[in-house]
């Protein structure tokens, strides 16, 4: 790529673009707001991405939305000039507080086309390149080369635009269990995109997986995509299922998305039983195989209830995959998505139930929409349409 076709990219570089921005007021208001961003020219090893495509992840919806009622959402104007505002009920504004007054972009991670890049990048130049940095609910980003990966030739933005939180996601769930010492694990509301992404890798590199749904559908999706134990929490004999899953498959780690109530407890005790049957001697502390909990979604609000009845070689904590980044480093992250690069539209497909420009994000009924977290329900937000 010649200096003239890089300085002729960079100079026809517009000064500014479209950003979302979710703003809470000391009033205790959310408003949504689509905001002028200026453009900063890139930097030695920076590029300027046009972003094309961004879903929408759960991890998205915390910067989005928060604690809002949506019920109370009031939208005014139209296209760029959109504005929606949401009441935060007290209780939520108390958990929110910390960001009074600050307009937060929102958007984890999305695609698009490198239009401009700094010093020692003049490669990038025209290629499509996956992001993950923050702030995708824009038009353009400027930022270090480091936070994209660029896509096979083949690979459109909107194919590659989910190519980091759930793929790295699942990844991790099986470099974790593999750190750790385990040799299978379980995952429950696992009928998700995340879920089947991990059914996948599982089935490739030969893990046991014991996936955890909530209805007959969820578990016929997966058994069409060739998951082996499934077991249903609304079925009558779900427990004993589980129990026989676990010691099927000696999994001693769950990576839980639901958060909320007793299902991290009831799992516990399932491995629980599962391993008291190899023992051969009784222990009133249970037996000595070790038992990991990790919650990494909030699909339901409510307290984690733990009834002890699992021994006491347990633990429950969170996983958090920008911890799990840092922890693997930048040689283990590369790894990772070089992986993720080669089965962007096998392993790591997405599929999405719709499309919306960042004008229609702001509309109160697709607000709904995106908040359902519904299995089978993932959306894809333009920010190039206006």
């Amino acid at each position: 790529m010649t200096d003239s076709v890089v300085n002729s990219a960079r100079n026809s570089l517009p000064t500014s673009g479209i950003q979302l921005r979710s703003l809470l007021t000391s009033s205790g208001d959310l408003e949504l707001t689509l905001e002028s961003s200026e453009i900063h020219p890139p930097g030695p090893g920076e590029v300027v991405v046009r972003i094309e495509a961004t879903p929408v992840n759960p991890s998205d919806l915390g910067v989005l939305l928060g604690a809002a009622e949506l019920s109370t959402a009031d939208t005014v104007g139209e296209g760029s000039a959109r504005r929606t505002t949401v009441a935060v009920p007290a209780n939520g504004f108390r958990a929110m507080s910390g960001r009074v007054g600050n307009a937060m972009p929102v958007g984890g991670e999305g695609a698009g086309v490198v239009v401009a890049v700094g010093e020692g990048e003049e490669a990038l130049i025209g290629k499509a390149v996956a992001v993950l940095g923050g702030g995708m609910y824009a038009q353009y980003r400027t930022l270090p080369s480091s936070s994209c990966l660029v896509l096979p030739d083949d690979v459109t933005p909107a194919q590659g635009a989910s190519s980091f939180v759930n793929p790295l996601t699942a990844l991790g769930m099986v470099v974790t269990m593999r750190n750790e010492g385990h040799s299978a694990l379980v995952h429950t509301a696992a009928a998700s995109n995340l879920g089947q992404m991990l059914n996948k890798i599982c089935l490739e590199d030969g893990v046991p997986l014991v996936n955890i749904v909530r209805s007959a559908a969820q578990a016929e999706l997966l058994r069409n995509i060739g998951a082996h134990y499934i077991c249903d929490s609304t079925a009558d004999d779900f427990v004993s299922a589980l129990t026989d899953a676990l010691a099927a498959t000696g999994a001693t780690i769950v990576f839980d998305a639901i958060g909320g109530g007793p299902l991290v407890s009831t799992i516990l005790t399932a491995m629980e039983s599962a391993a008291e049957q190899h023992m051969t001697d009784y222990s009133t502390y249970g037996s000595t195989v070790r038992k990991r909990a990790y919650i990494y979604g909030t699909l339901d609000t409510s307290p984690t209830e733990l009834t002890r009845s699992f021994g006491m070689a347990w633990s429950v904590g969170g996983w958090l995959l920008p911890a799990f980044l840092a922890e693997i480093g930048p040689a283990g992250m590369a790894e990772l998505g070089a992986r993720v690069a080669a089965e962007v539209t096998t392993t790591f497909a997405s599929s999405y139930t719709q499309t919306v420009t960042l004008a229609d994000l702001l509309k109160p009924e697709i607000l709904e929409l995106i908040s359902r977290k519904a299995t089978g329900e993932k959306y894809l937000v333009i920010p190039t349409k206006t």
